[in-house]
């Protein structure tokens, strides 16, 4: 058998309906992990949907309870050919964003697969399940091609708290680390560049939230009797953000803003144009980082944005000053910002600006992660996807948006290789989710391509990795 025939033998899945009815049925699982009694929906996607398809491919699996004592369990799928050979660690996530059946355009149910055209809409298409589907479904292809062989070793690691944060998943990789032990990370999340170009990327950017709040006062004052008089929360929370922050979206804060970018980085990006798509948004040209191209901006760089604002009630606005007002910010940041010290950045920036009345508190956070291209391990990847698809895929050193990729970079010590499914506008977390058929059949192929190649060529791939000791940029 071939690499061609694998290849036609993984689109077959696409052509004759078998892709699309598996992902009907897993987009009925309602697996919202941010609803607390959704834990036997994650529970039966794993048990019952999962467990038996990785069983009969020869895996052994066991699903584990998650360690930061939520119902957000953890499958861990082992097949083990030889101790000697190459082994990947492949990742998904079984759990989605809720699903908010009322704001889908009618006739649309988020737990129901419905393909109109090119497009397969249901909670889930994109994120994540028709993307981990779409790399298992591949994978037994080649299975079967090569007669039971793959010729290298796979671990799969499925969550399902990814949307929630990922609740445990660092606890329970460091406590299993033996279990997961690998030579390299593939997996696919998150958007394609575009929908029409294949897409490479190895790292991706942090992400901290941060709260801030002033709170001058037990209650509001009549604004026509004490107007004038008493400081307006509003206010002043608005000025200490347009500190942080310029009108234009440059970070003014020193200790936020990364170092320069990288050479490697920067060829890489220089290959990239962002936008353009038919749902996209136009870009605001003028906004962020002065001198960055629109690829170094969001790949290269860091952004600081307002996520919500509140002062009084804006439904029925009232004579009142507000006792207080409050905001929660965010860091987008890649490798090499000084993150851990952000609230000792914007505590320090805010007093030598006047702010000492805005208190400031760090919520949700995740490391940055980045991957330099000049390696063994991206380069066989990205020779792979141009030789399944006739085209030079995209490289990008890291996603401009954010996953627990630095618990598989840094915890566990992987090269990561990621090979989105998507698009940008998939709607990904809204109304109206959705994957391409097309990038869906062009996804099987790709991968049945990379798991074939890993199968011929990763003992010597494994070799060149290991004589390479600087991986990261």
């Amino acid at each position: 058998m071939t690499r061609e025939q694998a290849i036609l033998h993984a689109t077959e899945a696409y052509d004759s309906g078998v892709l699309q009815d598996t992902l009907a049925r897993r987009i009925a699982y309602t697996t919202e992990s941010e609803v607390s009694t959704q834990g036997p929906a994650q529970h039966a996607y794993l048990s019952i949907e999962l467990v038996p398809r990785l069983s009969a491919l020869g895996f052994s699996c066991e699903v584990h309870r998650n360690p930061a004592g939520v119902d957000l369990p953890i499958l861990v799928a082992r097949r083990i050919e030889a101790a000697e050979l190459p082994t990947v660690l492949m990742y998904g996530h079984g759990d989605v964003v809720r699903g908010n059946a009322a704001k889908w355009d009618a006739g649309r149910d988020p737990w129901r697969l419905q393909v109109e055209g090119d497009r397969w809409y249901g909670r889930g298409t994109a994120d994540n399940k028709g993307q981990h589907s779409i790399n298992l479904e591949a994978l037994s292809r080649v299975i079967a091609v090569r007669g039971g062989v793959l010729g290298f070793n796979t671990i799969w690691l499925i969550e399902t708290g990814e949307e929630a944060g990922s609740p445990g998943l660092a606890a329970f990789c460091k406590t299993h680390r033996n279990l997961l032990a690998a030579d390299v990370f593939i997996a696919s999340d998150g958007p394609r560049l575009n929908a029409a170009r294949p897409t490479l990327f190895m790292g991706s950017r942090g992400a901290v939230n941060f709260e801030l709040k002033v709170r001058a006062r037990e209650r509001g004052y009549h604004s026509g009797n004490w107007g004038g008089l008493l400081s307006n929360p509003a206010i002043r929370l608005t000025h200490a953000i347009s500190s942080l922050v310029d009108a234009n979206g440059r970070i003014a804060v020193p200790g936020l803003r990364p170092p320069p970018i990288p050479a490697a980085v920067a060829l890489a990006l220089a290959d990239l144009e962002v936008g353009g798509g038919d749902d996209d948004p136009d870009i605001n040209d003028w906004w962020g980082e002065p001198g960055l191209t629109s690829p170094e901006k969001v790949f290269g760089w860091n952004s600081l944005d307002v996520l919500t604002f509140g002062a009084g009630d804006p439904a029925k606005p009232v004579n009142a000053i507000p006792p207080e007002a409050s905001a929660w910010c965010q860091l987008r940041f890649v490798v090499g910002t000084d993150w851990r010290a952000l609230q000792e950045h914007v505590v320090e920036h805010l007093h030598q600006g006047g702010f000492d009345d805005v208190e400031v508190r760090v919520g949700m956070q995740a490391g940055a992660t980045r991957l330099s291209p000049d390696t063994p391990w991206v380069r066989w990847a990205a020779a792979s996807l141009e030789r399944t698809t006739g085209k030079r895929p995209a490289l990008l050193p890291n996603l401009g948006g954010s996953l627990p990729n630095d618990i598989f970079a840094d915890q566990l010590g992987l090269p990561t290789l990621w090979v989105p499914h998507s698009y940008p506008a998939c709607a990904q977390h809204a109304p109206n989710e959705h994957l391409l058929g097309s990038v869906a059949r062009e996804g099987l192929a790709i991968m049945a391509g990379l798991f074939w190649d890993l199968g011929t060529q990763g003992a010597d791939l494994l070799e060149q990795a290991c004589s390479q000791s600087s991986t990261y940029a």
